[in-house]
């Protein structure tokens, strides 16, 4: 059958539904993954999107098929499906887009934790298979496994120590967080002020990805509200996970991935940190004090993975708010993570607010920029020529530009038709010159 070969993305499948993902696609989907996996058995879940039940039956349709019995879990978070997978030691598909907009949806794959296939490898591999029908019907069985992934995510912290009369307020954007969140915190003693937390496939209070701004105006001015200590957001399929302090005021991922690196190296009293090419200064600085050490890798979670597997690693950290652990299949788990900063603020005793305030006055960074230009390669080229004379390049991720005063990275998305600017620099001047600069270079090589 013929599918639009943009569905094909670096890190899973994803498109429009109905034009670019719909039930004959994810029908093919699930036929042709149970050839690439050569499993008997292969675990099924959705996120809360609106296309999610139909693709769900299209997708089963497929397995069974070729003679696959699926363990089906029913509507859940990725970290659920992660869990799922890593538990039962098996392959699966997981049908979300992610933070995506509501009319987008997609496929997430497992081959088995933590190796993640990418839609591109995906489709390589597909191209050259015959798929045929096999003679036997494969069957589907309910999975039921909600006790067993609430205490491997206690696993992950310490609950002992988390602050006593901790008020948060959570936003999980009508996502899947809610869910996952209901499930782990039942007996925390924190008190929680909950923001849209029914599922709800058409976000109808605003986007799903809260490294956007406009996505965090109601958890800020809640905190500040309500007078709560800490505010949670979690992305829609809640495998990324966000902070704001009293204040309100937002935590870059930069901030908050040095303070748990640095708490978790002087735990383990050493150990490997992976981050993406992305990530500022502060994670250097703060692991390298520790005694720990940084590599970097490509931005995306089945690169970082790989790299912390590799590497065996003690944690991986990406701007966008992904968190790694190896003690959850090298995966994120935004609700695990959100325990874990608890854990790490009752151990420090002090507020996040008091722990970030160093960072904020020493590491000068814009919150990243997304443009949307006609020709990301020009841009990308046109980063390379004017900088490579007299500054350090890297095109590990996109191209990176390197001076000891400021650094940059200029990369094109893998999800979205936009190019991604990233600045940092030791004063907010030079800051703000060094993001005019490379906007306006932006503009006018596009």
């Amino acid at each position: 059958m013929e599918i639009n070969p943009k569905i094909f993305k670096a890190y899973d499948i994803r498109g429009v539904y109905p034009n670019e993902v719909n039930e004959e696609v994810a029908e093919y989907v699930g036929r042709a993954f149970a050839e690439f996996s050569k499993s008997k058995q292969i675990i099924v879940g959705r996120d809360g999107r609106i296309s999610g039940p139909s693709l769900h039956d299209a997708l089963i349709a497929g397995l069974i098929k070729q003679g696959v019995d699926v363990l089906d879990i029913g509507q859940v978070s990725t970290d659920m499906f992660y869990f799922a997978c890593g538990d039962k030691g098996l392959p699966g598909i997981n049908i979300t887009a992610s933070h995506n907009p509501a009319e987008y949806n997609g496929f997430k794959m497992v081959k088995k934790m933590p190796d993640l296939v990418s839609g591109e490898a995906f489709r390589d591999a597909i191209q050259s298979m015959d798929i045929f029908e096999a003679n036997g019907a494969g069957k589907v069985h309910e999975c039921n496994f909600i006790d067993e992934y609430r205490k491997k995510v206690l696993s992950l912290a310490d609950t002992s120590k988390i602050p006593e009369g901790f008020t948060v307020v959570v936003d999980p954007a009508n996502g899947m967080g809610g869910v996952a969140y209901d499930i782990v915190y039942k007996d925390i003693p924190v008190t929680t002020v909950k923001l849209f937390f029914e599922p709800d496939g058409t976000f109808p209070n605003h986007g799903g990805d809260p490294m956007k701004k406009e996505n965090r105006h109601d958890l800020e001015a809640k905190v500040k509200e309500v007078g709560a200590d800490l505010g949670f957001a979690f992305d829609t399929d809640a495998d990324r996970f966000f902070v704001v302090d009293s204040t309100g005021a937002y935590v870059p991922s930069d901030y908050l991935g040095a303070l748990l690196a640095r708490y978790l190296i002087e735990k383990q009293g050493g150990g490997i940190i992976v981050q993406d090419a992305l990530i500022g200064w502060a994670m250097r600085d703060f692991v390298q004090q520790a005694g720990g050490t940084v590599v970097q890798s490509r931005v995306g979670h089945v690169f970082i993975k790989k790299e912390m597997e590799q590497q065996g690693a003690l944690f991986g950290v990406e701007k966008s708010g992904h968190y790694y652990l190896p003690d959850f299949y090298f995966a994120e788990t935004a609700v695990g993570m959100s325990l874990m900063l608890l854990e790490m603020l009752g151990h420090y005793g002090k507020t996040l607010d008091e722990l970030v305030a160093p960072l904020r006055a020493k590491y000068h960074m814009i919150e990243q920029i997304n443009a949307e230009v006609e020709n990301p390669d020009a841009v990308l080229a046109a980063v390379r020529e004017k900088y490579q004379a007299t500054c350090e390049i890297l095109a590990l991720d996109g191209i990176s530009v390197n001076t000891e005063t400021w650094h940059a990275n200029v990369r094109k998305s893998n999800t979205e038709p936009v190019v991604r600017l990233n600045v940092e620099a030791i004063d907010s001047g030079l800051m703000e010159e060094k993001r005019d600069e490379l906007l306006a270079l932006m503009v006018s090589s596009s």
